[in-house]
Formats: structure tokens, sequence, C-alpha cells
């Protein structure tokens, strides 16, 4: 038996009917369809969401690369089990995808994108938007999305959509390959119709797998956690997309063997977890990065080891140090000349625990790291002090609100300063609150990516972080809240510029040249007075509830006003920057920038000086 559809019409009913599972839960795959409509897609993609507008929801999007990370953060939040299509027109709508599509597949986070394209019967050409590329007539601008895709196929002709689909959803569920799946349809094939078998249409349950480890690289793990004096566990991301985090939790509490978190891993253990000793790498605490500098084993569990982490390889320091990694990615667990433990990060969490047994880690050690952990935790409190009636810095205006939510709240940020003081001074109490995109650290990603968690998560309240270069990217979705009724919060941070690009440019001789959001003094920098800009009455503007707070005590007051509330809500404040306020502490371990090997000027040199020291410390784990 077939049924006749147009592809568009065959693809929507297709997408409806598919389902992941793990351990026995059962999830949608595809929850629903953003997009934003032009002549690639109208007439396709477009009729057919009005066609089964009963079975496919909807979300009308504002920009294109921003339905990208709504959809991220509503697979994030959904443990990787579910996640949204975006759909856009040809030309420009499809290139603003592959900022988003990038971010997806460096973050292993599924993504569906169908892209309009060029007609493939080629009536007219060039059509309207379409690049002609003289060396090649199967080209188009969707081709900007291969390299960042994890599948991508081009539908020139009806029937091909069924392998497409099928193996479109195949990488999709997978945990080792997901990320940004694209499916490129011209819009004339969408439009054609055909006789699809109805088995297409059938529910269709994919499983996503938890392998477990090789029973002879468990038994080579567990030998060296034997024999190790110092053992530190290095928690990220694929922690929480395994959910994970009683099984570290337990193997921790079993075996007394510290945790420190990459930006991706922090809330694997709750902060006030015995083991957990914070954030690790660039942006992590002292205790964390002492432990690092002097553990002889350390043992990844779901992370890439990226340069944050490894303080561009001048972090981990023991003569003797050897690598044991957890990863369900064999391409990730052999980083590092690393014993490699290929499984599931529960799974392997589990059965490592068991081979442990009756292991501990040393008492004087235990004594050590939580002694440490302790003095943290002192200057975690000193930065979050602040007199009521000044203005706030960033980590005392993180310390308002890390007063005020409990572990149903969840915090979402990407880019800027935030992410280095969260990564420091943030205290998790759930195992999903510290939502932190730095795979990518896309500017822009914060509010929508709120948008995404929240449909995930209804129940929950949900904070979008912004700085006001973040902002000013990417505030177009506070419309697509207010529409939906989304009610999502967005703590907006003014500090006149990119502040944490300011930074690392002075760091490197930069003398942060283009970094504020100033006028141009009389020498034609931009040193002069601030911008007049009003980011405040910019985001009322949008439709939002804006509460401006002046003080630390006005903000503590908006804060609490704006978690209360049931339509989304901004609270707005500008932060105190003088050198004389106390702010968040240095960074505890180096993060390589490259430094002008020539210069005249007394910045550069003084920090290609500074440069060259950091350089000799890097090794090269073999």
């Amino acid at each position: 038996m077939t049924i006749r559809l147009t592809v568009a019409q065959a693809l929507v009913r297709f997408l409806a009917v598919q389902y992941s599972e793990r351990d026995g839960e059962r999830r949608r795959l595809i929850g629903a369809t953003w997009g934003i409509f032009g002549h690639g897609n109208v007439a396709g993609i477009g009729q057919a969401l009005v066609e089964y507008a009963g079975v496919m929801p909807y979300h009308q999007g504002r920009n294109e690369q921003s339905m990208v990370h709504a959809a991220v953060g509503y697979a994030r939040q959904s443990g990787r089990l579910a996640t949204h299509a975006v759909t856009t027109s040809i030309g420009p709508g499809a290139t603003n995808l592959v900022t988003g599509a990038a971010l997806a597949t460096v973050n292993h986070l599924p993504v569906l994108l169908l892209p309009g394209d060029v007609f493939a019967t080629r009536p007219a050409d060039p059509v309207l938007q379409q690049l002609e590329v003289p060396y090649a007539g199967d080209v188009s601008v969707n081709d900007t999305l291969r390299p960042v895709s994890r599948y991508f196929d081009r539908i020139t002709r009806p029937e091909a959509l069924v392998p497409a689909a099928l193996r479109a959803m195949r990488v999709l569920t997978d945990p080792v390959e997901t990320g940004a799946v694209t499916l490129a349809l011209p819009q004339d094939v969408q439009a054609e119709a055909y006789d699809w078998p109805e088995e297409f249409f059938a529910e269709r349950v994919w499983t996503v797998r938890r392998p477990g480890p090789d029973p002879v690289e468990l038994a080579r793990a567990a030998r060296a956690v034997r024999v190790a004096r110092r053992p530190l566990v290095v928690a990220g991301g694929g922690v929480h997309h395994s959910r994970a985090e009683a099984a570290l939790a337990a193997f921790a509490s079993a075996t007394g063997i510290p945790v420190a978190s990459t930006q991706a891993g922090k809330g694997s253990l709750r902060y006030d977890h015995p083991q957990d000793v914070g954030g690790i790498g660039h942006t992590g605490t002292a205790t964390a990065d002492e432990l690092a500098r002097t553990a002889d084993l350390v043992i990844g569990v779901g992370t890439r080891f990226t340069d944050f982490t490894t303080a561009s390889g001048t972090l981990f320091r023991h003569p003797e140090v050897r690598f044991l990694h957890l990863n369900i990615a064999p391409y990730d667990a052999h980083k590092l000349a690393a014993l490699p433990l290929v499984a599931d990060a529960r799974t392997g969490l589990e059965e490592l625990t068991g081979a442990l047994a009756a292991y501990r880690a040393d008492g004087a050690y235990v004594d050590e790291y939580t002694q440490g952990k302790e003095r943290w935790e002192r200057r975690v409190d000193a930065c979050f002090a602040a007199e009521p009636t000044a203005r706030p810095t960033q980590p005392q205006v993180i310390g308002a609100l890390d007063a005020l939510v409990d572990e149903s709240d969840i915090v979402v940020n990407a880019a800027g300063s935030l992410p280095g003081d969260l990564h420091k001074l943030w205290r998790a109490r759930s195992a999903d609150q510290y939502h932190l995109e730095y795979g990518y650290s896309c500017m822009g990603y914060e509010i929508p990516a709120a948008l995404g968690v929240k449909l995930a998560a209804p129940e929950r309240n949900v904070w979008a972080l912004v700085g006001d270069g973040t902002y000013l990217m990417m505030p177009t979705e506070l419309v697509t809240a207010v529409q939906e009724g989304i009610a999502i919060k967005v703590l907006l941070v003014q500090n006149h510029g990119y502040a944490s690009i300011g930074g690392l440019s002075e760091s490197v001789g930069g003398e942060r040249f283009g970094t504020a959001y100033r006028f141009r003094d009389e020498e034609g920098a931009y040193n002069g007075a601030p911008l007049p800009v009003d980011l405040a009455a910019n985001a009322a503007s949008l439709g939002v509830r804006v509460l401006r707070a002046g003080t630390a005590g006005e903000l503590r007051a908006a804060l609490a006003e704006a978690r209360a509330a049931d339509t989304p809500t901004c609270v707005y404040v500008e932060t105190e920057t003088s050198d004389t306020v106390s702010g968040a502490p240095e960074a505890q371990a180096w993060w390589d920038v490259p430094v002008a090997a020539t210069a005249t000027r007394t910045p550069a040199v003084t920090a290609r000086e500074q440069y060259e020291r950091h350089v000799s410390t890097r090794r090269r784990h073999l």
C-alpha cells in the first residue's frame, strides 16, 4: 500500500512518529519544528506544517541561528533523547544556520536542519539568492553546512528521502556521532508528489546505546587507579549526556577520589559533595588546579580535554602523570596517550566502581583537598559579599542570584567574562542547573537556548545570563518569548563592551584595542565616553518586562521579583568595574593565546616575555 504525498508532507509525517529510547524511557525524537519562511520552503515545508499542524508543533523564530540555539538548548535539557527541527529558505536563511550547526556538532548535541535549496530540475538558473559556482553545477550555499554536520544529504529525488531520513535519525540518536544533521531540500522537490510506502510512516524507536567497557580495558583501568597515590577525576559533559551523575557520586564516595569539572561537566557533583573540588583549567578553582598539577593519574570521564581544561598543555605537571579516559568515543578516549576505557559514562563508572572494591584514596590526600575546598569556599563568600547601597561587581551579581535560586533553577550562559566567573564561583545545586555552552562559546546563544530549555522543562525557572556584548549579538528571540508566553528570566549585565576580550587583549599586549563600547577620542581611538545605549529600553521595546537595579540591594529585590514572574522578565544591572573593587579571583592556570613575536610598544614586548615563560612549561603527554 502507498500514500500519495509531497516530499515535504512525507517528511513531516515521518518525523512525527520517530522516538528515542534509553533505560526504558521513550521520548518523541523531534518534538517541534522552528521555522522562518521564504520562497525556498514556504510552499513545501511551510505547507506541510500547516497540513499536519496537529502532529508537528511549530515555533516561529526571528533569526535562523537563534532557532538552532533554541533546538540545541532543548536537546541538552532533554538528555539528547529529543530535539527540534529547523527549517529555512534558501540563501542567507540557510547560511545563517552554519554557526548554530557548528555549535551543535562541537558539543555533540542533536539538531535536525532542513534548509531549502535551489531547484533540482533547474527550470530557471540562477534563481533568486542562488550562488553560481562556475566549476560545479551541483553546489549551493547549503554545502557550507557539510563540514559542520555529522550527516548531510541533498534530496534531489523524492524516493531519495527514504534512506536519507532513516540515516538522519540514526545519527541523531547515536551517542558517539550525534550533532547537526542536515537534509537540504530543493524547493521544487519539496512540493513534488510521490507514492510513499505506508511502512515509511510506521512508528520507529531508536535505541540510545549504553555500551559497557571491554574486560581487558576495565582490568587495566582498575590497576592504574589502585597504584595511583594522587588520582583526580575530570568530569566532562559526557557525564550529563549519559545521566551518569549518580554513578559518579557513588564512585567518588566509594573511592574518595576528588572530582574536578570542565565547563560542560560542572554540576556532575553538587557543589557541597565532599569530593567536588570545582572547575578545572584556565577558569578553574585554585583547589582543582593545584590537584591537577600534582596528580599522578588523571581520570577523564566524558571530556574532550580542550585547551581550557589542560591549560594549553601546562597543567598536568607530575613527572610520572598518566591518563585514564572513560569515554564513549574512541577518538576522545585515546587523547593524551591515555589508557582508554571506551564505554558509556554511567556503565563504565558503575563497572569501574565494582572493580575497585575496597579501594580508598589515602587519608592525608583526602584531608588535603578537603581543606583546599574549604579555603576556596571562603574566597567565594568574599567575592559574593556586597554592600546593599553600592553598585555591584559582576561576581556580586552572580552571588545575588546564587543566594536566591534553589536546585530547580537553571542558569544558561555561553560567552564573555561570565563563563570564567561562573566556573570558579557558581555553586551548582543539581545535575542540570549549570548550562554553559563553552565548546563553541557562541555569543548570542543564551537567550534562544533558554527558550529551548524552558520548552523542555516548563516547570523550571530558567535564567539567561548575558553581558552587553552578547545581548547585542542576538536579542531577537525575546520577541518569541513574549509571543509564546515562554517565561524565561534574563539577567542583563551592562559593562560597556567586550569585557572578557578586553582583559585578554590587555594581557597579550593588545591594549584593549577595539573592545570597549565608547565614542572615539581626539586621537581616533575608542577611549571616549561610554555610548548612550539603553539596553533595558531595548529589551522593553521587544515586549519584555524590565526591572532596573542600580545597587546590590535593588538587584536582590529585582531578581526575586523576576523569579516569581510568570511572563518573560529582564533584570538589568550596570556593574562596577573599578580596579579598587573586589572582583573574581584571577585565572588559576594559563591559556595559550600567541603574542606578537616582534613589537615596539611596551605592553606587547612585556606580554611576549611572559608568554615565552609559560610556553616553556608546555608538555606533550606521550
